[in-house]
């Protein structure tokens, strides 16, 4: 006699289901973005972002243990610099904001992972990810010369103590250049986390707020990669992996869940997915309207992530995630 299936029976209870259940989150998958700034005198809040401020260094340092205290144990760091010029020359002094916020982050909250955001459009006075000349509207920004700067960036960021370097630009050759010049610097042990499929996206708008890094003429679509291509994206990781990338992310997340799946299925590396600032500005309108259960569908964006093959998940919902995760 063919039984019926009756699939319902192993979720008829709470605690059958946490029994059965496939995808489990830990305060141990996320890293907390922060925006540090050496223009302001106190946290400034952004607007689009509710809940995220750029910080001062010492606020820095006090989200940051904060995180920590929460069970966040990584944080992902951004800098806004009060000058800038056409060769992102804070971006890799060795007193820039960045490096003084991973020795002061080092310094006060031992045990916290600190990485770095290494691109160049927060330093640049146009805003974009590299050495750029104009012709109209046209931004052309110059690979090889970009690489060069983004490389005594990542040197400079592990001098002051980064844990792990991250290159966001989307330069062609920057993993390997990243490589040889920090192995040359004697930073052989110093990870790179690759934005190796970074998308030119729609939902960036409100990051560009936090770091102020909307370009000042063009577009970012002659370097990021067009939505619209996945086979390509699969190159550039393996690229990326053959440069010598410890781990790769996607970004942004969401959109992008089915390269999430296939990047780790196929290359197997610790993969990251950016759940980005306009994914999290949509969440917080939404629930601040009153249209969205916040708490609910957080948690589930997060399994989303985590079901399709992310090991890590960036997202300016770190912490309430792990404090969400400890009551429950």
């Amino acid at each position: 006699m063919d039984l019926p299936q009756r699939l319902r029976r192993l979720r008829s209870t709470p605690t059958l289901r946490a029994l059965v259940r496939e995808t489990v989150l830990t305060a141990d998958d996320f890293i907390l973005p922060l925006f540090v700034s050496e223009k302001i005198a106190a946290p400034m809040p952004v607007a689009s972002m509710p809940g995220v401020a750029q910080l001062t260094e010492k606020a820095l340092v006090e989200e940051a243990a904060g995180a920590l205290a929460d069970g966040v144990r990584a944080v992902l760091l951004f800098g806004i610099p009060a000058y800038k010029d056409a060769q992102a020359s804070q971006a890799y002094a060795e007193d820039g904001v960045v490096q003084r916020a991973v020795r002061a982050l080092k310094s006060a909250v031992p045990g916290l992972l600190v990485i770095t955001d290494v691109c160049l459009c927060e330093f640049m006075d146009h805003g974009h990810c590299g050495v750029t000349t104009f012709d109209g509207d046209y931004a052309h920004v110059a690979n090889d010369a970009s690489v060069e700067l983004l490389a005594r960036t990542a040197v400079s960021h592990a001098r002051a103590g980064a844990d792990i370097v991250a290159p966001s630009d989307m330069m062609d050759g920057r993993i390997g250049a990243l490589r040889r010049a920090l192995d040359g610097a004697g930073f052989a042990g110093t990870p790179i986390l690759a934005y190796a499929a970074k998308f030119a996206s729609a939902f960036y708008g409100p990051f560009r707020d936090a770091a102020e890094s909307t370009p000042a003429r063009g577009d970012r679509r002659t370097y990021q990669m067009d939505p619209a291509n996945a086979r390509e994206a699969l190159r550039e990781v393996a690229l990326d992996i053959a440069e010598g990338a410890d781990l790769v992310m996607v970004k942004p997340g969401l959109p992008y869940l089915d390269l999430v799946w296939r990047i780790k299925e196929q290359f197997g590396l610790p993969t990251a997915a950016y759940h980005v600032s306009g994914e999290y500005a949509m969440l917080k309108a939404a629930a601040q309207a009153g249209w969205l259960d916040e708490k609910a569908c957080v948690l589930e964006q997060m399994l989303a992530f985590k079901r399709a093959g992310a090991d890590l998940i960036v997202t300016y919902y770190a912490r309430q995630v792990a404090r969400w995760l400890q009551d429950a």
